[in-house]
């Protein structure tokens, strides 16, 4: 009998280690992810950001505010790239591009009075 409750003791002590490293969260390394899209979500499932290859093969990065707003983008193609920055009512407050036909960089304050260089 004694046996018995020494192989039952082993059992359920295996059994417990077992669901301690099955319940640890596990980090995993990719070398590659490929996609055609990628979101980033914040916790209530709202997309707060996506990476994505437009139609135009456009390549763009977006940041969304927590009302789904867009206030950052970041685009690029074979004439060159462009950042824009919005402000609280989606303005453009800078806007820089850098495209073969040049560089150019747009501040734009509250009052709509543009600084280019």
């Amino acid at each position: 009998m004694k046996t018995q409750q020494l192989l039952s003791l082993i059992l359920l002590l295996n059994l417990a280690v077992m669901l301690f490293i099955a319940a640890r969260p596990q980090q995993q390394t990719f070398d590659k992810i490929s996609v055609r899209e990628f979101e980033l979500l914040d916790t209530s499932g709202k997309r707060r950001a996506s990476i994505k290859v437009e139609s135009t093969g456009d390549v763009v990065f977006r940041m969304m505010d927590a009302t789904g707003t867009i206030r950052v983008k970041l685009g690029a193609n074979e004439e060159g790239s462009g950042l824009v920055l919005l402000d609280d009512t989606t303005n453009p407050g800078v806007h820089v591009l850098a495209q073969k036909k040049g560089t150019s960089l747009t501040l734009t304050d509250k009052a709509g009075k543009k600084r280019e260089y």
